[in-house]
């Protein structure tokens, strides 16, 4: 169950009855609030007086609309949009996450963690679950093409250190090291994969495969 004071609001978006009708269910059984639910993205914001908090989306729609487009107008409208599908397309995946989706829950899955990955959005928090990074992991669009000295200084940074540590450490200037973090930062965020704060820079190098065990 839901522990915050404020519930949180939610909207289902997709073209089969059966799925928004359970997912509203169970939904409301959790203690979400379901304000509306549609089978497009344009029928949906229609109906809206104001944006829900997350968007429970489908990835391929029977309106012929991309996913990317409908991710982008969700987001613009100021909700936060989570991926419910097969997932059997990484384009269409990768295509969601590009344009903001915060993360990918498999039908596959069982809706416990459904439930628990639109609470996590809500509160801000990007959603890594193993389709999410297989998506990334096959899309070099996502990587955030780091230098090698930006790479360096953020490994350090990511392990533990302080910027005066890491400055000591790789003798440059405390100003310098921020630089490489900001840019390092800067570059993760322009491919849709936001770094808010250290442990966040960490899961970003784990998931490139650019932080090694003996560096843990």
């Amino acid at each position: 169950m839901i522990s915050t004071h404020e519930p949180i609001t939610i909207a289902i978006v997709d073209d089969h009855d059966s799925v928004r009708l359970g997912v509203k269910a169970g939904a409301q059984e959790a203690g979400y609030v379901v304000l509306e639910h549609a089978d497009s993205v344009e029928a949906l914001v229609a109906k809206l007086q104001e944006p829900p908090k997350v968007v429970v989306l489908d990835l391929s729609l029977a309106d012929g609309s991309t996913p990317g487009t409908n991710v982008k107008k969700l987001v613009e409208f100021g909700s936060k949009v989570l991926i419910y599908s097969i997932a059997d397309n990484k384009d269409k995946v990768n295509e969601a996450l590009r344009e903001g989706a915060e993360g990918l829950v498999s039908k596959g899955q069982d809706m416990a963690t459904l439930f628990e990955a639109i609470r996590l959005s809500a509160n801000g928090i990007t959603i890594n679950t193993t389709e999410t990074v297989a998506a990334i992991d096959n899309d070099i669009s996502f990587r955030a093409n780091l230098s090698e000295r930006e790479l360096q200084v953020v490994r350090l940074y990511a392990s533990g250190m302080t910027l005066k540590s890491v400055a000591y450490e790789l003798k440059l200037s405390k100003y310098t090291v921020k630089e490489h973090i900001d840019r390092a930062r800067d570059k993760y965020s322009k491919v849709g994969r936001p770094v808010t704060g250290k442990s966040e820079l960490l899961i970003r190098l784990i998931e490139d495969g650019l932080f090694g065990e003996d560096l843990i």
